[in-house]
């Protein structure tokens, strides 16, 4: 005869103790209610139970059946990867059961949200991200970590990406910055939208701390070693250990500096010593390594005396003369008579051509030789000299 089952008798089922059968069928219940409940955009935790030719079947609390398929697949952590039967996985619904009742999930966008949160937290608390570079404009460069777009402006970027080119041309701005793509850069959020899932990112921030401590180990006076990171018209960038400070084209050489190209190369480890700290602003000198040749020239040199030298720059406000290799003199435009007219020193004088002058003045805090020139310019100026 077969036993009768009392309504306080117990039950095992699946591991969970059932007091008596209203139990049960209180918990199937509540077991239908909650996946009636799931949502598009929830993430469930399953169990996978099938992997096959780009599809993977996912047992969700034994109450429903997953499919993972095509791109939502990939995630940036690769999971496809390194999955197999039996392994645990959080994914989120895109779409409740279809046809073939199956409940569509996403690894892919499961892992954006993870990212998201990621960026939102670094926000709010000011730690640095990792994030891949995806594309360069003109305006700096693109970086999408599971789908999650974020923009580094040119002007957030650190002093070894920032691409100083002569002259500021946008050509080889973006060709610097293209030299980018592919690479890991470690950012801060600096602006963040969630509504409009706008992201501004700034490697220069990410730096702050680092570069902080690197200034504050600096002082005027002290000779240290940097790389040369930027050439341009007004002087040399000089990277040293993450900060970057100018050395002023007044700064490069004793003598006149009319290309500070010609007195550096990028990637080229130099000395510099440092004259002046502002801020988060450093100013190098490389000429104040070496003795200013200055000193010698007042004893060489009086006022009056009779002196040769070769035209090597033409201005609209005077003729630079190379009188020694560390010597030059200004012939103002003032010292050039053209019958009372302005004249045009370059329809005058040529680049090259040896002239005699005379000092008419020796400025030792200006570093300037004053020079009267001592013949009519335009008839009785020597040739250029012909190199043999």
């Amino acid at each position: 005869m077969k036993e009768a089952t009392t309504p306080n008798q117990s039950t095992k089922t699946d591991g969970i103790l059932i007091e008596d059968q209203h139990d049960m069928e209180t918990l199937i219940l509540k077991d239908k209610n909650l996946a009636k409940a799931w949502n598009v955009g929830d993430m469930v935790e399953g169990i996978v139970i099938s992997i096959n030719k780009g599809r993977v079947i996912v047992d969700i609390y034994n109450m429903a059946t997953g499919i993972v398929a095509g791109k939502e697949l990939r995630d940036s952590a690769k999971t496809i990867t390194k999955l197999k039967v039996g392994d645990k996985i959080s994914s989120m619904i895109i779409f409740n059961e279809n046809e073939e009742g199956y409940v569509g999930l996403s690894l892919q966008q499961a892992s954006q949200g993870h990212t998201w949160d990621r960026f939102v937290n670094a926000f709010k608390t000011g730690d640095n991200v990792n994030v891949t570079v995806k594309e360069a404009n003109k305006g700096g460069l693109l970086v999408e970590e599971d789908g999650i777009r974020g923009f580094i402006p040119v002007s957030q970027l650190a002093p070894e990406h920032y691409p100083r080119v002569p002259g500021g041309n946008a050509t080889r701005i973006l060709m610097k910055l293209q030299e980018l793509m592919g690479c890991v850069l470690s950012v801060r959020v600096i602006n963040l939208d969630e509504n409009e899932g706008r992201l501004i990112l700034s490697e220069r921030e990410a730096q702050k701390e680092e570069r902080g401590k690197i200034l504050s180990s600096l002082k005027e006076g002290q000779v240290v070693e940097g790389t040369v990171s930027g050439v341009v018209d007004f002087g040399i960038f000089v990277n040293y250990k993450g900060v970057e400070g100018l050395v002023h084209i007044s700064e490069i050489d004793w003598g006149h500096v009319s290309n500070p190209a010609d007195y550096a190369i990028v990637g080229k480890i130099i000395k510099v010593l440092v004259i002046g700290i502002e801020g988060e602003k450093i100013s190098f000198s490389i000429k104040q390594l070496t003795k200013d040749p200055w000193l010698d020239v007042v004893k060489k040199y009086k006022v009056d005396d009779k002196v040769k030298g070769i035209v090597n720059k033409i201005t609209n406000y005077g003729v630079f003369v190379k009188i020694e290799a560390e010597i030059t003199g200004l012939l103002h435009i003032s010292e050039v008579d053209e019958d009372n007219e302005e004249p045009n020193l370059e329809e005058i004088f040529k680049l090259g051509q040896e002239i005699s002058a005379k000092i008419s003045a020796i400025r030792e805090d200006e570093h300037e030789l004053a020079l009267t020139i001592l013949k009519n310019p335009r008839n009785k100026l020597e040739e250029p000299k012909q190199e043999k």
